[in-house]
């Protein structure tokens, strides 16, 4: 134990006399060849280059720790920023709509078998284009029974409207005649017929035969006459206005059966996109029955389901804007201004939840409809729209 400081002392002589050795050479000029045979010896001990290393070492591990400090001392101060923005600064809320477009469904009007459909899904289509073909056996019936209808009508209305004949007239006149001339005869016999039977020469029972004949050519006579006067008036009023209305009536059918007709070959009402096809060629469908639906691409609009928290920033007329994931890409979102033009409540049992008792009432969901500044032909109903908004409490607006 006291050896050590012993050699140490020697050790630091030793050194003093090297330095002083050295020095004098320097001032002297002696032989540096010397000199250095001399000075080698006496080179700084490593335990001098062990403590420099030491010092050095144990001031980076104080630097470190510094850098460490201040990192954590930063660290700390920003995640209190963070948590005191959290706090003051609401979410963002985020809410989730759905696309939708007027959809039209095209049904029969009339049962039949399709004969053609000459649309396919996804086709453009006019207002008034042809969109099924179909065949109906019943209505061509129809159609050709009306038609003999009012050949027969037409007939009996031009009779009436024309009058008889010129032959019928003939014909009436000498009938009238002929009759005329029996009951005169007829008359004839009768008054000597009477005679006798007056003076005894002719029984009672051939006077009454001959009276009856002659009473009967008579009325005979009479109805050949009307019969003549007809043919000479032509119809009366009343019976050419039932011509004439049985020629309207058979008109009317006729009519109905070719809409019919029409109506069978199916055509668009709108024009629009074909968005479904249900049936097939060669199929019977009855009446009413859906055969295609068609969407309108300028009626557009988007359904969202708001809470009452949140309705204030849904004013009818005001605009907000939603993202389509569906059209947008990875480097460009696809975004579109939209206008509310419609808000109502939902039911009951999908809309009420309990609340916070700091708000102190129950928040209902309203579905609020908004329509695109301008419509796209790429939307389709179904699409999801994302609406981001800023919530603002209705108790906070209203202080």
């Amino acid at each position: 134990m006291t050896e050590l400081p012993r050699e140490s002392d020697d050790s630091n002589k030793s050194a003093d006399a090297t330095e002083s050795v050295t020095s004098q050479d320097t001032q002297n000029s002696v032989d540096p060849v010397e000199d250095v045979s001399d000075i080698e010896p006496e080179q700084p001990t490593p335990a001098y280059n062990r403590n420099v290393s030491k010092t050095d070492k144990s001031a980076r591990m104080k630097k470190g720790l510094l850098a460490l400090f201040i990192l954590i001392v930063l660290g700390t101060i920003a995640y209190g920023l963070y948590k005191s923005n959290a706090h003051s600064e609401p979410e963002v809320i985020t809410l989730q709509g759905q696309m939708q477009m007027q959809q039209t469904s095209i049904a029969a009007k009339v049962p039949g078998r399709i004969a053609q459909i000459m649309v396919t899904e996804g086709d453009t289509v006019t207002a008034g284009q042809q969109l099924v073909e179909m065949d109906s056996p019943e209505i061509n019936a129809k159609i050709n029974q009306a038609r003999a209808g009012k050949q027969i009508a037409q007939s009996q209305l031009d009779k009436a409207e024309n009058g008889a004949r010129p032959q019928e007239i003939a014909q009436a006149k000498a009938a009238w005649q002929a009759n005329k001339a029996a009951s005169d005869l007829a008359e004839n016999t009768y008054q000597r017929v009477n005679r006798l039977y007056e003076e005894g020469l002719m029984a009672r029972q051939k006077r009454d035969e001959a009276y009856a004949q002659y009473l009967a050519t008579q009325d005979q006579t009479e109805a050949a006459r009307l019969q003549y006067d007809l043919a000479l008036e032509g119809a009366r009023t009343e019976d050419k206005s039932a011509a004439t209305a049985q020629v309207a009536q058979v008109d009317a059918k006729l009519d109905e059966a070719l809409v019919a007709k029409e109506e069978a070959n199916l055509r668009s009402p709108i024009a629009g996109i074909v968005d479904n096809v249900i049936v097939s060629t060669g199929e019977v469908i009855g009446q009413g029955v859906p055969l295609l639906t068609l969407v309108d691409t300028n009626d557009q609009w988007v359904v969202l389901n708001v809470t009452e928290s949140y309705l204030n920033q849904f004013a009818i007329g005001q605009t907000f804007t939603g993202t389509i994931p569906a059209l947008s890409s990875a480097d460009k979102p696809y975004t579109k201004q939209f206008t509310v033009y419609a808000t109502s409540t939902l039911s009951d049992f999908a809309t009420w939840r309990p609340t916070n008792n700091d708000d102190g009432f129950d928040v209902r969901t309203f579905e609020v409809k908004a329509r695109p500044s301008k419509p796209d032909a790429r939307i389709r109903s179904g699409m999801s729209v994302v609406v981001r908004i800023n919530p603002t409490p209705v108790n906070q607006n209203q202080e």
